[in-house]
């Protein structure tokens, strides 16, 4: 495919068809009139060779491949809006400008945080948006990475896209205030023995994946989608979990949960902020970057 043929005006089209499943509504969408669009539709029929819309009564459903490519075109022009968005220069003091940036409740409550609060100072056009990163963004990164202006994740969870370390951290235990079994210190029976609460999936953090090359196979009662979440799945309760000390530090006296030392040597956590390729010699995601570089040094 010679991408100098095509109509790349289409592509918004595509897009409000595959979303709005209906032509008026698309042109409405997009700025074009009902003829006009029914003419991009027969276009993009051809180029296809399929119908995209297929009539059921009195609506349209997504055909096989319709359905496909409205999984992608959402991305693709995001990606497209990055691309034409780049910049020679960029003036944080006059820019208007969003990023969107891929993190766990972690890396935005420690470091996103400050991020935003000198982004503020510096650069009062510029908005950040924070979106939650979960399993299947980084199953797929290179697609995640391509349609956000960065990723907060710490190293041995993602590898290959150019990435800059922000901050060190290390893990530590989280057992109740009151548990009946648990003293000053913890062993590794006791990490075997004990239920446990989890982010995610049981491995989705490096030091929960080092206790399986010890032999602990972690026995999950509950999963959590964010680290805040471990205090309250954990107080009250027999379960253990790990959870970074700077997250941990954060804790309240009520909080119902204490601290203890990792009887084992929990690898460290190094956050870092990873990006995609094309985005390296943009001037705004240098700023971002030399940014982020300050309050990661700050921390």
């Amino acid at each position: 495919m010679n991408l100098a043929t095509l109509d790349l005006n289409l592509v918004p089209a595509l897009r409000a068809l595959l979303e709005e499943r209906n032509v008026t509504r698309a042109g409405t969408k997009v700025g074009l009139s009902q003829p006009a669009m029914s003419a991009a539709l027969s276009r993009l029929r051809r180029h296809f060779g399929d119908e995209l819309l297929a009539r059921a009564g009195n609506s349209y459903t997504l055909t096989p491949l319709g359905t496909v490519l409205l999984e992608l075109i959402a991305t693709t022009c995001e990606l497209l809006e990055r691309v034409f968005t780049c910049q020679a220069s960029f003036d944080p003091t006059v820019e208007r400008r969003e990023f969107t940036l891929l993190a766990s409740d972690y890396a935005v409550a420690v470091f996103g945080a400050e991020l935003a609060r000198v982004v503020h100072d510096e650069a009062p056009g510029v908005r950040l948006r924070f979106l939650q990163v979960g399993p299947a963004l980084v199953e797929s990164i290179a697609t995640s990475l391509s349609s956000v202006d960065g990723l907060l994740m710490p190293h041995g969870v993602i590898s290959g896209f150019p990435s800059m370390d922000l901050f060190a951290d290390r893990w530590t235990c989280l057992v109740a205030d009151d548990h009946p079994e648990i003293g000053d210190s913890l062993t590794l029976a006791d990490l075997a023995r004990l239920p446990w609460a989890v982010y995610q999936r049981t491995h989705d953090a490096p030091a929960a994946r080092q206790l399986s090359l010890l032999g602990i196979d972690a026995r999950v009662e509950v999963s959590v989608e964010t680290f805040q979440l471990l205090p309250a799945m954990v107080a009250g309760t027999t379960r253990v979990a790990l959870v970074q000390e700077r997250l941990a530090a954060r804790l309240g006296p009520n909080s119902g949960v204490r601290t203890l030392p990792c009887p084992f040597d929990a690898v460290p956590l190094n956050e870092a902020l990873w990006w995609h390729n094309a985005h390296t010699q943009d001037a705004a995601h240098s700023w971002l970057r030399d940014t982020a570089a300050r309050v990661g040094a700050a921390l």
